[in-house]
């Protein structure tokens, strides 16, 4: 059994681990390049887009649907995956997220109908997500006390700088190779990267968990369902880009490569957010900035409906890159502070899971006004228009209901 002990600052030690340590900081080093992998994979869809609906006569909706299915299993799963993670430890959990993505992307590779990939892209790397992401935000959050938004900030930072690297390297190596080759090399190297890192994290050294006894206490509070209903607005509008935004300046005259780089642009811009927020947000209240990036972020789309030049777009993805960068940094930094770090891996799980459903109806809704309307300005406005009122649902949530919140779980 472990031994723990609270020095007088509230640090715990166990087993001669301690909080903010460099060890700590190791462990947000792998947590980064877990996320650059699984993200970069994620997020190079939009080069794969094209080539893949082509091929095989599909639609906006039907090719999305990909995207989708995978964006709604890696937030519902989130939930198990977090559980899991807090009662088994990350490496277990991480293991399998690996083995899911290298095999979800090499099946990729051999499909002969468009359907196939809702299985193997699918279910592979919505799997591996949810058994990455998650567990790797609770791990360094456990790991932390003073510098935890600081160390989340790297954390998924890795998630801007594999957007950035992955989707230009996807659109060159389709050019070069195909897509079904790119997706077999792409998965090779992802599980074995992932595997790697998921040999290197540890568990943090935090208190055990109280169970779903507590999670149930959790989602019962007005604090998690109003960040519940944000993050399920503002998720509506961070996907639509991803998976829609190269194929609408290659209509305005972008080549592959440069409107593939504009989701690389979405991506640097997210690194910048995220590392810059993370740094300041121990000055200020995390809850306030991150509403600040939510209503940023529904503000930038103003940018993408304009006349589709290119400079336009890159304007775009450089205001709402930075403002979904602090977003995605500032809310499970968020979580932790009302809700304390015990039991966070099922708490961020079920939190995400509001994002499931963004995914399932949000890009192939998306696509289905595409191919009716041919319209992308239209969904870019819709777009706008849900993560503003992501920020309207989110705005009651101050720090009186904070305190309340935490006073209940003190009892």
């Amino acid at each position: 059994s472990h031994i723990t002990l609270i020095g007088q600052r509230g640090e715990f030690f166990i087993c001669g681990r301690r909080r903010d340590s460099p060890r700590a900081w190791l462990m947000a080093g792998v947590a980064f390049f877990t996320c650059f992998i699984v993200f970069g994979v994620f997020f190079s869809f939009g080069a794969f887009f094209k080539p893949m609906a082509a091929q095989f006569g599909a639609s906006h909706a039907g090719a999305s649907a990909i995207f989708a299915i995978t964006a709604c299993l890696a937030n519902l799963l989130g939930v198990v995956g977090g559980h899991l993670s807090d009662r088994l430890g990350p490496r277990r959990v991480m293991l399998v997220g690996a083995t899911t993505i290298g095999i979800g992307l090499v099946a990729t590779s051999w499909i002969d109908r468009i359907w196939i990939a809702y299985f193997t892209y699918g279910i592979g790397v919505g799997v591996g997500i949810a058994f990455t992401y998650v567990p790797v935000l609770a791990m360094v959050a456990g790991w932390f006390l003073k510098r935890r938004t600081a160390a989340l900030g790297i954390t998924v930072s890795g998630i801007g700088c594999g957007t950035l690297v992955f989707a230009p390297l996807a659109a060159a190596t389709i050019q070069r190779f195909g897509w079904r080759e790119a997706y077999l090399l792409m998965g090779l190297a992802a599980a074995t990267v992932l595997f790697i890192c998921a040999m290197l994290v540890e568990a943090p050294p935090t208190v055990a968990t109280s169970g779903s006894a507590r999670l149930t206490a959790v989602i019962r509070t007005r604090p998690f369902i109003l960040l519940y209903l944000s993050s399920l607005l503002t998720s509506l509008a961070v996907f639509v880009p991803f998976v829609y935004l190269p194929a609408f300046a290659q209509l305005h005259g972008a080549s592959e490569v440069h409107a593939a780089t504009l989701v690389g642009f979405i991506g640097a811009a997210s690194v910048v957010g995220r590392l810059g927020l993370g740094a300041i947000a121990g000055r200020f209240e995390p809850l306030k900035l991150y509403k600040v990036c939510a209503l940023t972020m529904g503000l930038s789309f103003a940018a993408w409906a304009g006349h589709g030049a290119y400079a336009s777009l890159v304007l775009f993805t450089v205001v709402m890159g930075s403002a979904y960068g602090g977003w995605v940094v500032l809310l499970p930094a968020v979580v932790a502070e009302i809700f304390g770090v015990e039991g966070l891996g099922a708490t961020l799980g079920a939190l995400y899971s509001g994002s499931a459903i963004s995914a399932i109806m949000g890009t192939p809704l998306a696509g289905l006004i595409i191919d009716k309307t041919g319209d992308y300005r239209g969904v870019a406005v819709l777009a706008g228009i849900a993560a503003v009122t992501g920020f309207l649902v989110v705005f009651p949530l101050t720090r009186k209901t904070v305190a309340a919140a935490r006073a209940t779980f003190a009892a």
